[in-house]
Formats: C-alpha cells, structure tokens, sequence
C-alpha cells in the first residue's frame, strides 16, 4: 500500500506547540534550572501567531468578520504580521497603524505580507490622535466592513494564551515549573499562561518583565497610573504608556524593570552562547532572569521558564547592528566584546 503524502493544509497548522529549551552555558552561576520557550518557532517567527489565529477565528465564528471584510490592527510589528499572515491565507485584507520604534525590518516584512502600513510617532499620548492606537481607531470607523483586533483591550487575547501556552508550558515541565517569567506588553501573553499555570500549581511565581519609560511595574505595586514614569525608550513591544484590559496583574506576582542597552547586550549573548537567534524582548527577558537571581527568587531547585517572544531577524537593523548599538552609545564600555569583524576577500 502507497503511503498518503505527509503535508500541513496550510502553516496555520503550525501554530502553537513551540519547542522548551534548557538554557545551559549562559545561565552558569545562576541557581536553578533554565528553560526558554521559543515562540520563534511558529510559522509567524512569534507567540503574536496564538492571538492571531484565536482571535480572527473566533470573528468568524461569530459573523464579526465576513469574507471580504479588512483587519485593523494597532501593533508594534510582531502581531501585525501574523494577522497579515492569517489574513493572506483566508482572504482578508489587512491595515496595520505602526509604532515609529518598530524597526524598519518589521515594516518592511509587514508590507511584505501585503498590508498597508501608517507608521505613527511613537513618543505622544495613547490619546493623541497621532497614535497608533487612535490611528487605527480612526482606520476602522472609516472603513466600512472592518473590524478592530484591538489586542490591548481585547479579552481574546488572554484567552488564546490560557487555551495554548499554558498548557503546552505544563506538559513540558509535566508540572515541574515553579517559575514563568515573560515580558509585559498587551499583558496578554504573561497573564493567560499565568492564569492557566496558577490554577495548575497556586504556588508557582509569575515574574513580569517592564521597561524604564512604562507604568506597568507602578501601576501593579500599587494601583496608580504615574504619567511621570513615561519617558520614551527603545525596546519594542514591552512595556506601556497605558494600562491595558488585556493584563490581568492579579496573577503577575512581582515585575521587574530592564534597561534598553542591558536587554540589546543579552539578546546578542544569548545569540552567542546557546545559539539562539531571539528578539529585543528575548534579550530583556534574560536579563529579567538576571535580576531576579540576584533578588534571591530562585534556589537550586528552581525550574523556571522563560518565554521568548519572537525571533532576531526582525531587529538586524537594530540590536543586531554594530552601527545602531554605537549611535545609541550601547558600545561606550569598553568591557563589552562587539561583533566580529567582516573581512572582505578579493
């Protein structure tokens, strides 16, 4: 008998599931063991895939989004590509209102995937009508037969983290975890696999990771909006200059604020050292791990997952080059080793 060919209907197919990979020579000297969840390997090259896929399917089960109709989506790259990339394959068309600190490999890779791109200033008010988010607000009440995706105030969002990346976490760890740390953006992601993983275990800890600039870490301490802690910053898709619906702090027990050039340094570490490939928040995410040890959160018996959101390509213009490092004057410690040399051979 003639064996079936053995394919995929579609990379939709491919989403979810991602690998968990003991973090071995970079964590030398830390207590506990290490284990990154590598989102890279969804077909969108980010955990962005999950809520995509959920969120749109879920439209279309309840007739919000009808052939023909267009997707409007506020996002720093990562999730616009992947509502592009479901959209290709089930005939949407798709508008996307960027943030001006997405790095040009993003934008380019959205125009790619055949959307439309507005590029908005990323250092105004989320209520500015230049936004990002007003931008796209205003996209989708122009546009008649649209919907909003709206990931930061979505609820779907954390469901499609609760459905998936929970459970994929728990099986890995077959229960073994006692710690998740992940980056706070849309909060979608930390507090869907949280909520999941603390109804499992109560006692695992749930680390948020934020950035200098964002409000989020005050904001969860103790429940105040400071607009004085806004101040622009470089790392894309962490932190915020709101308080998103789509972050439910009551399962984040502690957050933790990384900086821009601490974060860029370990992502080209972690490139170096375990060969992974990873983006600017996987970068600020290790150095969360970093700092946390050093706050006495782990012991020797520690298993603590770290999810890595999304994959180095998209930032070559940026974290991964020289150039930019040095305009940013990330290179100004002499301690710090760069990037080989290229020699050219004629």
């Amino acid at each position: 008998m003639k064996k079936s060919i053995q394919a995929f209907d579609s990379i939709l197919d491919l989403v979810g599931n991602t690998p968990l990979i003991k973090l071995s020579k970079i964590t030398q000297g830390l207590k506990g063991n290490f284990y990154g969840k590598v989102e890279a390997f969804n077909p969108g090259h980010s955990a962005k895939d999950r809520i995509a896929l959920h969120i749109i399917e879920e439209a279309e089960k309840k007739g919000i989004l009808k052939p023909g109709d267009t997707i409007v989506e506020t996002t720093s790259g990562n999730t616009g590509f992947s509502i592009a990339m479901v959209g290709a394959i089930k005939g949407y068309e798709c508008i996307l209102a960027v943030s001006s600190k997405s790095s040009k490999d993003k934008i380019d890779m959205l125009r790619a995937m055949g959307a439309k791109v507005y590029v908005c200033p990323a250092n105004v008010a989320a209520d500015d009508p230049r936004s990002y988010y007003s931008v796209a607000q205003r996209l989708h009440e122009e546009l008649k037969g649209s919907i909003y995706i709206n990931q930061y105030f979505n609820e779907l969002n954390i469901e499609a983290h609760y459905q998936t990346t929970g459970p994929e976490i728990w099986e890995q760890t077959n229960g073994k975890i006692t710690h998740f740390i992940a980056c706070s953006g849309t909060g979608g992601t930390i507090s869907g696999t949280a909520k999941y993983l603390k109804e499992q275990d109560s006692s695992i800890r749930v680390l948020g990771v934020d950035a200098y600039g964002s409000v989020l870490k005050k904001y969860h301490e103790t429940g105040e909006f400071d607009k004085n802690e806004i101040f622009p910053y470089r790392i894309e898709g962490l932190g915020k200059n709101l308080i998103p619906t789509a972050t439910d702090f009551s399962v984040i027990d502690k957050f933790t604020k990384v900086t821009d050039e601490a974060a860029a340094h370990a992502a080209r570490e972690l490139a170096k050292a375990e060969g992974l490939f990873l983006g600017y928040t996987s970068g600020a995410v290790f150095q969360a791990i970093r700092q946390f040890e050093a706050e006495g959160e782990f012991d020797k018996n520690s298993n603590v997952v770290v999810l890595f959101p999304d994959h180095g390509s998209r930032y070559m213009s940026k974290i991964y080059s020289d150039d930019w490092m040095k305009e940013q004057g990330f290179f100004d410690n002499v301690n710090i080793e760069k990037s080989n040399e290229v020699e050219y051979v004629e």
